[in-house]
């Protein structure tokens, strides 16, 4: 499949499609790319209607700044149009406020599914949510002038938009923490040194860094890519005994494919 038109073009979010790539870009530089409900749920449609021939997914953000992070409107007593403000929310059940919550996170969760390699590409700010959807995704690559920051915890919150788990896995527990709790900004010597960044490129060639990361990416067989994904996903929840068992069953699949045998 190959279209230059977008698939999708909503609320900040354009997805268009070239073959086995997609690309997702946030579309409003003037706000640095700041997010918002209406954001997110695009962002979570466009994860819903990729074409199934799509291998890799390219996330990237117009302008200087990658995203901002959380548009503070949500937090006056007005809200967004159309949208309950953060503080009515918070005064409403608890169950509700949870399945709300739940759902915000649809934006940031489809990103590691084993069908597909996504790919962030990060310049500038990076900061809060805008943080948490470049750790949203598989790979990093990222400008020399990037800033990562986590400011939830400085605002009186938590980072809650799925970031948690990739941060401690990629850069470790005390790190982690650090970050989070201090609010301070991370550099790109840094990201690539802690393995928040695969890579770290010259703001103007993050496109065509992306392009060449994607064209290696699809030129392995599906397949195989979307069994080794699967296990490396998995190892960190299994001991090394259950990772070698399913290393042997995922091979198993793999060779009575090559061979033409059917279950």
């Amino acid at each position: 499949m190959t279209s230059l038109d977008p698939v999708l073009d909503k609320d900040g979010v354009r997805l268009t499609v070239e073959d086995a790539v997609a690309t997702v870009t946030l579309t409003n530089p003037a706000k640095r790319n700041a997010q918002s409900p209406a954001l997110w749920r695009a962002l979570t449609e466009a994860g819903r209607v990729l074409p199934g021939d799509v291998r890799v997914v390219v996330l990237r953000g117009e302008g200087k700044s990658f995203s901002a992070g959380l548009d503070r409107q949500a937090f006056t007593p007005e809200g967004f149009d159309g949208e309950p403000s953060f503080l009515d929310m918070a005064r409403g059940p608890e169950a509700e406020l949870d399945a709300t919550i739940a759902e915000y996170q649809e934006a940031f969760t489809w990103w590691r599914r084993n069908d597909l390699v996504s790919i962030a590409t990060v310049q500038g700010h990076a900061i809060g949510a805008g943080f948490q959807l470049a750790l949203a995704c598989d790979l990093r690559i990222v400008a020399d002038d990037v800033q990562f920051a986590m400011r939830e915890t400085s605002l009186g919150l938590v980072p809650d938009l799925t970031g948690t788990h990739p941060l401690v896995s990629l850069v470790g527990y005390a790190r982690a923490l650090e970050i989070c709790a201090t609010g301070r900004f991370v550099h790109a010597e840094e990201a690539e040194r802690t393995g928040l960044a695969n890579l770290v490129v010259p703001a103007d060639q993050l496109d065509a860094a992306a392009r060449d990361l994607a064209a290696a990416l699809i030129a392995a067989p599906r397949d195989a890519v979307v069994e080794t994904k699967a296990l490396l996903n998995a190892a960190s929840s299994r001991d090394y005994e259950e990772q070698r068992i399913a290393e042997r069953a995922a091979q198993g699949r793999r060779l009575r494919d090559l061979a033409g045998i059917t279950d």
